[in-house]
């Protein structure tokens, strides 16, 4: 699994937005690594950002 699919499944799983360092705490993958997942899954509006920091999937 790549670390893409790991940011979307860890934000499935979550009742709330999450901050990328939540992410990575939960996944086990290293917040830049995580960052960049993040800012790629943005551009391709697979998750977007209700609050400063914060991600959840667009559903």
């Amino acid at each position: 699994m790549d670390i893409k699919e790991k940011v979307l499944e860890v934000l499935n799983n979550s009742e709330e937005p999450l901050k990328g360092g939540q992410i990575a705490e939960v996944s086990g993958i290293d917040k830049k690594e995580i960052d960049k997942a993040i800012k790629e899954l943005k551009k391709e509006e697979k998750i977007i950002s209700p609050k400063r920091c914060f991600y959840s999937i667009n559903k």
